[in-house]
């Protein structure tokens, strides 16, 4: 795979590579790669993520399965008694407010009996690095037991435990992403912004 030189590498780290067999095009948003891949001529595209970027514009790839960005992700903190889960779910949303994250999200403080509560945040597959490391700046801890992954969201949905309270976070981005025809007519461009 041959990547076209790029004046700025270091303002490609978090946008994607899409190789589209015949050529290669750099620096597509999650949404736009979403868009494609759910396309029946590119459904076969292979799709690396731009973790770090050098001066030399050497860039560190991780190539990213296409289920990928059809699943949710999600982070669940759980806490034996309502009081103790409410301040969890109060301390995660302005977080939120103060720093946005970076991609949509969405927070639900719910019940799954008297002695079981879970603060849970569910967002895009491909965008846990990057919530694990908004949480982590963000210094978000909680007192109980925790777990994620797209197992643990599957099993949130299918346990149906009762929303008390709920937010939708959205996040923050420096690239608006293209659809339909915009986004189709620029696929032959090697560098995409």
């Amino acid at each position: 795979m041959e990547l076209p030189k790029l004046e700025k590498p270091d303002k490609y780290v978090g946008l994607y590579i899409f190789d589209f067999g015949d050529h290669v095009a750099v620096g597509f948003t999650a949404e736009e790669v979403a868009e494609l891949l759910e396309s029946e001529k590119y459904k076969d595209g292979k799709v690396y993520k731009i973790h770090r970027a050098y001066p030399d514009g050497r860039l560190e790839l991780k190539g990213v399965l296409a289920e990928t960005f059809q699943l949710e992700a999600g982070m669940f903190f759980y806490s034996a008694d309502l009081k103790t889960a409410t301040g969890d779910f109060k301390q995660l949303v302005n977080w939120a407010v103060r720093s946005a994250p970076p991609c949509r999200a969405k927070v639900h403080l719910a019940k799954y009996n008297d002695t079981k509560f879970v603060v849970a945040l569910v967002y895009p597959a491909e965008c846990d690095d990057e919530v694990s490391s908004w949480l982590l700046e963000g210094d978000y801890k909680t007192t109980g037991a925790a777990e994620g992954g797209a197992g643990a969201v599957q099993r949130y949905y299918d346990d149906k435990p009762e929303i008390l309270d709920r937010h939708q976070l959205f996040g923050k981005s420096e690239f608006v992403s293209r659809t339909g025809e915009e986004l189709l007519a620029s696929l032959k461009l090697a560098i995409q912004r």
